[in-house]
């Protein structure tokens, strides 16, 4: 006879009722108690006869109780020996399951490692700019413009802002602004050398920003026309061993400055650098009293206890007070009601200095910022490869359970209690986390250089710090009880009169909980793929759409001011090559990082209104502009030197010739602009008029993330910038060579420096690129990981079918049949994953491709590809556990029987 469900409760309440009460030791005399119960039943003892008859030899309440006291106390007086034997029995299981453990420890470790490297990198993302002693008081101001047709949403503002800031408004206490003007040549007294790390900036910088001094006093170090702050690392190349304060260095070959200060380089980890600041007192365009033309970049330093959302409410009067009575000045019959009825719109805000690395990207940045949201989704990725990677350790760990149910239930009978196996079992948990996050140390200092390199960045682990090696020991023993804890529970659940007869309960018979573990790890490797895929997708879109001009083979020489009055003469004596093909002066290219400027132009004939003004991009070409890039002209001609008045001809693109004629012709018309007055403020009397000549086709001269915007070009009356020569594709060194030969006849002293158009087309894309790759191999790692989950539990499938597999042979199976049968469970796994995956990818790669204007079309096969991947992949690992497993001798399997 055996017990019923009612025998066992009636056996737990009479024991609770005696005083039975600790947990582990209740277990215990249950276990033992109902197998001695079994046994004498077996003879047609009643249940109750044969209970009491066991609770005699126990010696009833008084012997239970006293057996109890004894094992508590044994166990409080014996624990150093015990964690030693424990230690012990882990170390002798790890080395005779020296495969299992392999796994293990490399599942592990790779989850870890991995995990430490994204930590690192997101720790680094969150420091920016926290080194500024008063980064919660430091804002920059934000405009958002709808004008004309186009939207700016920039970081640039008036001229005035920054001074009406500070003296109008009492929350603010100081304010600086930041012009850029691109690189410099900067000489002490020979040859320059090219700074493209080079500012105009207020005389606030110092009191606003943290960036120690060495030399210099911050309070005067900007105040007068003509000084220049500069770095460590500029100081060290143009003054060795000198002191640079005094000294005086040339900008450009024609400014003269004067050193008043040297600071610290600026850390890796703010959202500019510069290595030379220049007053913005002997700046003219600074003393500019327009408000409608954007051009620098303002911060200002709230004051302590003031509210900057209070600040923002006064902005919509300061645009009142100040914008509008100028707009009204120069566009007819302006009300800031009809401006907003016809979608115009003008707005200012704040960002915190704190927010701008991970929750700004505008136009006009100083350098790339990183998204927020890959911040969430690398701390997920690394999230979800440590959970599979503990997964697969539950999964490897019970599936070697029916090798070790025999140890447990002989220890058992031998007086083991379940609180000693589960600490054994969290011991071996504990060491193998432990060596694992030690080899994770290992990889993660080889993995570095790799990601660093990838993501560009600068990172290091913190080998010196004590706080780093107590944060391993931490996350050892987390990872190590969590992964752990189940095992430990399963294990030392076993009755020994079950396992002892063969009948070993393996709990979760459904397998409900390990299939979930299952599809959710491969949902995740799928959707990483599917991701990876996309992103290496809209990279190769970007690469080979027509862009409406011809990015290879052309090779850009910068800095072409530096040949002063012989700019031209250099370009001749470069085109008497016949490997060139043709050649261009201008500062304005179609890629991202060049000359930008616009203003509003409208038909002549019509009223200077919003209704009628076009934001243009203006142009300043050459004679050889559109031939030099590969556009096409669609309407009219190019410019030409047979036709003087070219030099009052203008050349638009598509957009900006509907925007303005409404899909008429527009050849042969004239537009018209706002021209200067002799401060360089515009002027409404005095109008500069162009004659349209010529139609271009829509050309990208921004990232594919932006629309195509109206453009129009002009001829230049001095082109500058860079000189673009096109050349025949079989003579790059040849070109380079001949390029710098010329250059240093003519500019001796003056640094010749290149770019190649396409790669400074890639650098647009560089994040995206990086992108691409950190997900590839994240795809990869969590494949492999999720791939040893199946592994584990493959072979948990075949251990457990061992007698069966031995049977179905002798009865005549075939290996493919058996092959079939271990696998096809596990096979619906990765499909369901598949078709969980799936949507959340879509989403996923939806809400990624919406911040391109234009993007690749996601067509199905992509995400099946992606499944067939995956699930070939997990075939193969199965295949190799259920080919073992088929070809085993059905003798060894069968023996016992």
């Amino acid at each position: 006879m055996q017990l019923t469900n009612d025998h066992i409760d009636y056996i737990i309440k009479d024991l609770n009722y005696r005083g039975i009460v600790h947990d582990d030791l209740q277990h215990e005399f249950v276990d033992h108690i109902c197998s001695a119960v079994e046994e004498k039943m077996q003879g047609n003892v009643r249940f109750l006869d044969a209970y009491h008859a066991v609770l005699q030899q126990f010696g009833h309440t008084t012997g239970l109780r006293q057996t109890q006291l004894q094992t508590i106390s044994q166990q409080n007086t014996q624990i150093k020996i015990m964690l030693r034997s424990y230690f012990t029995i882990a170390l002798r299981n790890l080395r005779k399951h020296s495969f299992y453990s392999f796994i293990n420890v490399a599942g592990l470790s790779v989850g870890i490692s991995i995990c430490l490297v994204i930590l690192l990198f997101v720790l680094n993302e969150l420091r920016y700019d926290r080194h500024h002693e008063r980064v919660d008081r430091i804002y920059r101001i934000h405009a958002e413009i709808d004008f004309a047709g186009n939207h700016y949403d920039m970081t640039y503002a008036p001229a005035p802002m920054a001074a009406t800031l500070a003296s109008d408004y009492p929350e603010v206490e100081a304010a600086v602004r930041f012009r850029e003007q691109g690189s410099y040549l900067i000489k002490r007294e020979a040859d320059n050398i090219k700074e493209s790390k080079v500012i105009w900036t207020d005389k606030d910088f110092f009191k606003i920003f943290t960036v120690p001094l060495i030399a210099g006093n911050p309070e005067t170090a900007l105040a007068e026309p003509k000084s220049i702050a500069i770095s460590k690392e500029i100081a060290d190349k143009f003054f060795p061993n000198e002191e640079a304060i005094g000294q005086t260095l040339i900008l450009d070959n024609n400014m003269t400055m004067k050193v008043t200060a040297v600071y610290q380089d600026m850390p890796a980890t703010s959202h500019f650098h510069f290595n030379v600041l220049i007053a913005m007192a002997g700046l003219d365009e600074a003393k500019s009293p327009v408000w409608f033309s954007n051009n620098f970049q303002t911060y200002f330093l709230l004051r302590d206890g003031a509210n900057v959302k209070n600040l923002e409410e006064k902005f919509p009067d300061l645009i009142t007070k100040h914008v509008m009575p100028q707009m009204k000045e120069v566009l007819d019959d302006f009300t800031p009601e009809k401006f907003a009825e016809a979608g115009n719109k003008l707005v200012y805000t704040t960002q915190a200095l704190s927010d701008i690395h991970l929750y700004s990207s505008l136009q006009g940045e100083f350098e790339p910022n990183f998204d927020i949201t890959y911040i969430y989704l690398f701390v997920a990725i690394a999230l979800f490869i440590l959970i599979i990677a503990s997964i697969n350790f539950m999964n490897l760990s019970t599936a070697r359970s029916a090798n070790r149910a025999k140890e447990v239930g002989v220890r058992k009978v031998m007086g083991s209690l379940r609180s000693h196996l589960m600490r054994q079992f969290l011991m071996e948990s504990l060491l193998l986390s432990l060596f694992s996050f030690i080899l994770a140390i290992g990889l993660a200092y080889l993995l570095l250089p790799l990601f660093n390199n990838l993501a560009a960045r600068e990172l290091s682990l913190p080998l010196t710090q004590p706080f780093f090696y107590l944060f391993i020991l931490t996350g050892a023993i987390v990872v190590g009880f969590l992964a752990g804890v189940y095992p430990s529970f399963f294990l030392s659940a076993f009755k020994p009169v079950n396992v002892l007869k063969g009948n070993v309960a393996l709990g979760m018979k459904s397998g409900f909980i390990r299939s979930s573990l299952v599809v959710f790890q491969f949902m995740i490797s799928i959707f990483l793929v599917i991701a990876t895929a996309v992103v290496y997708m809209q990279l190769d879109y970007i690469q080979t759409k027509k862009l409406g001009f011809n990015k290879d083979q052309v090779i850009m020489v910068d800095d072409i001011y530096a040949l002063g009055n012989q700019r031209l003469t250099y370009k001749e004596e470069i085109m008497r090559h016949s490997f060139i093909e043709n050649a261009s002066i201008a500062g304005y290219l179609p890629v991202a990082g060049s000359n930008r400027s616009d203003t509003p132009w409208w038909i002549e004939g019509k009223e200077a209104n919003q209704e009628n003004m076009v934001s243009l991009q203006n142009w300043q070409v050459d004679h050889d502009y559109i031939k030099t890039f590969g556009m096409s002209i669609k309407e009219g001609r190019d410019f030409s030197h047979i036709f003087p008045s070219d030099s009052n001809a203008v050349i638009l693109n598509e957009s900006a010739a509907k925007a303005l004629s409404f899909n008429e012709s527009i050849i042969g018309k004239r537009v018209n602009t706002f021209g200067d007055d002799s401060n360089g403020d515009l002027n409404k009397g005095n109008l500069r008029v162009l004659t349209v000549i010529g139609v271009v086709e829509d050309f990208h001269f921004e990232s594919l993330k932006q629309s195509v915007t109206p453009l129009m070009m002009f001829l230049s009356k001095r082109p500058s910038g860079y000189l673009s020569v096109r050349f025949q594709s079989a003579n790059a060194e040849e070109v380079i060579s001949m390029l710098e030969k010329e250059w240093k006849e003519m500019a001796p002293g003056q640094p010749f420096t290149y770019q190649f158009l396409d790669d400074s087309f890639g650098k647009m894309y560089a994040a995206e690129s990086r992108l691409g790759s950190i997900f590839g191999i994240f795809s990869s790692v969590a494949i492999i990981i999720a791939c040893l989950g199946l592994f584990a539990l493959t072979a948990f499938t075949a251990e457990q079918c061992t007698k069966e597999i031995g049977i179905r042979k002798v009865l005549g199976a075939s290996v493919s049949s058996i092959v079939i049968m271990l696998s096809k469970d596990y096979g619906k796994l990765v499909l369901i994953a598949f078709v969980l995956a799936t949507p959340f990818a879509w989403w996923g790669v939806n809400e990624w491709l919406q911040s391109y204007e234009y993007k690749v079309n996601v067509a199905w096969w992509v995400y099946m590809l992606a499944g067939v991947v995956a699930f070939g992949i997990a075939w193969i690992t199965m295949s190799y556990q259920s080919i073992r497993a088929a070809l085993s001798n059905p003798v060894n399997s069968l023996r016992s029987e």
